[in-house]
C-alpha cells in the first residue's frame, strides 16, 4: 500500500455527504482532503498565518502586496510567460492579505494537475518581484486606497478598528496606507517570503478529484521546499474598547454607520449559543430582530445586519446600517434598544427553532463548489474544530438550549457598543467628531 495511503485517516458522512481525509506527506506536511470524482477539477486553499496584523508598523499592507505579486512571475518565467501559462492551461492561481493570514488558491484540471503545483511551487519559492510588476501592482494598490479614502463604508470600519483596537495590531489598516505602500522596496518583499512562508504556519485543505495517494507527492512538490519555521512578531490577544460613538464627517446623503462589541471565541462553551443569538438579533436576514424594528417597523434603513467575526486576536460581533443623516440617531437608539431586550433574557422559544431550523438546514448550502469546501477544510483546522466537525456541526446547533441563548446574549450585548458613523448625521450632539482627513488614513483620530 502506498505511504500517502498509509497516512490517510477519514471521518465519515459529513454535512455534504462524503468523507475529510487526513494526509500526511512523505515531507511531513498535513492536508485535509475532500475526494469528489465526479468532476475533473482540483481545488487547493492554503493559508499562512499571520497576515496582515503581523504586518511591520510603518510597513501596513506590506501582506497585500506580496500577495498581489505571487502570480506576477517566478523562476524563468517574466510576469507575461507566467500570466500567459496560466490562462493557456486554465490554471487559476491567487492570493490575498486577510487580518490573520495570507492565503492562496488553486483551481485546475486534473489534466494539468503536475504543472499547476509547480506553478505554485514556483510562485513560493521563486518569485521575481521584477520592476514592471512591482511598480504596477504598487500603483494598483495606491489607486485603491486613494479611492476607498472617500468610501464611507471603507471609513467607518477603518475608524471603527482603529479606536477599538488603538496601540494594537489590529488598530493599523489592514488593507495598508498610501504611504507605507510607496515606501515598500523588494527587499521587504523578498523577506517576507523568506520569513513568513514556512511550514508550520501552513494550513492546506483540497477538494476535488484526487486521490490521497495522488496527492501527497504534489504536495510536497509545491510546499516542502518552505522553511520549517515562520519568523513573526509575538501577537497578543486584545480585548476591543467599546461605549463610545464616533462621528467622521463626509458630504452624503446618507450615514454610514459601523457598531461592534466584543464577541465570544471558537473554543468558548458559549460559542453556538453566540451563533444562535447573533442570528435572531441581526443575522438572520429578514428574519432577524433589527431588520424587523429598523426597516420593517420604522422605515429607518434598506438593510442592517450583524456576524461574528472569528477573529485570532479579539473575537467580535460586528454590524453595520446605512440611513439618512435625519434618522442615524433613531436607527441607533432602536439599535441600542433591541440589544438591551437580548441582553435582558427577551427571547422566546420560536425565536430559538427558527434559528435552529435555518441555521441547519442551511449549513450544506455553503458547499457549492470545490472552492468552498477546500476552504472550509482550511478554517476548520485553523480553529481547531477537528476533521469530523461537519458531521457534528449540526447537532452543536441543535444541543442550544433557550438558557444558553439567554446566557451568551447577556455576555455578548450587555455593554455599550461602539459606532462608527460616517456622512453628515443629525442629532448626535454627545458623539466625538473626527478630523475627516485623520480618520481617511484609518487612525481614528489618533494622530
Amino acid at each position: 500500500m502506498p505511504a500517502a495511503a498509509l497516512a490517510a485517516t477519514t471521518a465519515p458522512g459529513s454535512a455534504f455527504g462524503t468523507s475529510v481525509e487526513r494526509v500526511l506527506t512523505p515531507a511531513g506536511l498535513e492536508a485535509w482532503l475532500v475526494n469528489a470524482p465526479s468532476v475533473p477539477l482540483l481545488t487547493v486553499a492554503c493559508s499562512f498565518r499571520g497576515g496582515a496584523a503581523a504586518d511591520p508598523a510603518g510597513s501596513e499592507g506590506l501582506s497585500r502586496m506580496v500577495a498581489g505579486l505571487l502570480d506576477e512571475g517566478a523562476g524563468e518565467l517574466d510576469s507575461l510567460a507566467f500570466r500567459t501559462e496560466l490562462e493557456d492551461l486554465a490554471i487559476r492561481l491567487h492570493f490575498s492579505a486577510e487580518r490573520d493570514a495570507l492565503a492562496g488558491r488553486l483551481m485546475t484540471l486534473n489534466e494539468n494537475r503536475d504543472r499547476a503545483f509547480e506553478l505554485l511551487r514556483m510562485a513560493l519559492a521563486e518569485p521575481r518581484f521584477d520592476a514592471e510588476p512591482v511598480e504596477r501592482i504598487r500603483q494598483q494598490i495606491t489607486s485603491d486606497l486613494q479611492r476607498r479614502r472617500t468610501d464611507p463604508n471603507t471609513v467607518s470600519g477603518r475608524v471603527w478598528f482603529a479606536h477599538a483596537f488603538d496601540g494594537h495590531a489590529y488598530g493599523r489598516p489592514a488593507q495598508g496606507t498610501t504611504e507605507a505602500i510607496r515606501g515598500i522596496e523588494v527587499a521587504d518583499l523578498e523577506a517576507y517570503v523568506e520569513k513568513r512562508l514556512a511550514r508550520d504556519n501552513l494550513v492546506i485543505g483540497v477538494a476535488g478529484d484526487i486521490t490521497a495517494e495522488e496527492l501527497a507527492p504534489l504536495l510536497d512538490r509545491a510546499f516542502a521546499h518552505l522553511p520549517a519555521r515562520a519568523d513573526l512578531p509575538p501577537l497578543l490577544p486584545a480585548t476591543p474598547v467599546t461605549g463610545a460613538t464616533l462621528v467622521t464627517p463626509m458630504t452624503i446623503p446618507q450615514s454610514v454607520v459601523t457598531f461592534g462589541l466584543p464577541g465570544i471565541a471558537r473554543d468558548d462553551a458559549d460559542y453556538y449559543a453566540a451563533y444562535v443569538a447573533n442570528y435572531i438579533i441581526g443575522g438572520g436576514g429578514f428574519a432577524s430582530r433589527l431588520l424587523e424594528e429598523v426597516r420593517e417597523k420604522r422605515g429607518l434603513a434598506y438593510s442592517v445586519y450583524s456576524q461574528l467575526v472569528n477573529a485570532e486576536l479579539a473575537p467580535l460581533w460586528l454590524g453595520g446600517v446605512a440611513t439618512r443623516n435625519d434618522q442615524v440617531a433613531q436607527s441607533i437608539d432602536v439599535i441600542r434598544g433591541e440589544l438591551r431586550r437580548m441582553a435582558e433574557g427577551d427571547i422566546g422559544e420560536t425565536d430559538l427553532a427558527n434559528a435552529r431550523t435555518y441555521l441547519t438546514g442551511s449549513f450544506p448550502l455553503r458547499f457549492t463548489s470545490n472552492e468552498s469546501v477546500a476552504r472550509m477544510l482550511v478554517g476548520m483546522q485553523v480553529a481547531e474544530l477537528g476533521i469530523d466537525y461537519l458531521e457534528r456541526r449540526n447537532a452543536f446547533i441543535e444541543a442550544v438550549s433557550l438558557t444558553d441563548v439567554a446566557r451568551a446574549s447577556a455576555r455578548l450585548f450587555a455593554a455599550e457598543p461602539l459606532f462608527s458613523v460616517v456622512g453628515d448625521p443629525l442629532g448626535l450632539d454627545d458623539a466625538t467628531r473626527l478630523s475627516p482627513l485623520v480618520a481617511a488614513n484609518g487612525n481614528g483620530g489618533k494622530g
